[in-house]
């Protein structure tokens, strides 16, 4: 499974980042090999406005299955939806953790976004 974590950092034990648009990096975790990929989104922290379409799309390119994040709004929701991207919302602590809690069957896949547009 290709898993997606929004990041504070480019260290494989940062923090959870509770921003998808604008989170500064996306982790990239195939949970079965173990690779990562550490994707920079700086254009889209930086964005007037789209940030959370354009980071989707990003993820939808990288051919995720799973996003885990600490809030995901409803534009970005649908395009991920849509893509069939189960998205995970309210992920919290450091990147290993989470994908220990998401193998685990801790996590509960979100139906809809969880904050406003341009939260």
């Amino acid at each position: 499974m290709k898993v997606v974590v929004t990041a504070k950092s480019a260290d494989r034990n940062s923090e959870v980042d509770p921003r998808f648009g604008r989170s500064p990096y996306f982790h990239i975790i195939d949970t079965e090999s173990g690779e990562t990929e550490i994707v920079e989104n700086s254009d889209n922290v930086k964005a007037m406005q789209g940030a959370g379409i354009q980071s989707s799309q990003v993820i939808v390119d990288k051919k995720a299955d799973v996003l885990l994040t600490g809030h995901c709004g409803p534009k970005a929701f649908e395009v991920l939806n849509k893509a069939g991207i189960k998205v995970v919302v309210g992920v919290e602590g450091k990147i290993p953790e989470a994908i220990e809690k998401l193998k685990n069957g801790e996590y509960e896949y979100s139906g809809s976004a969880d904050v406003e547009p341009n939260w």
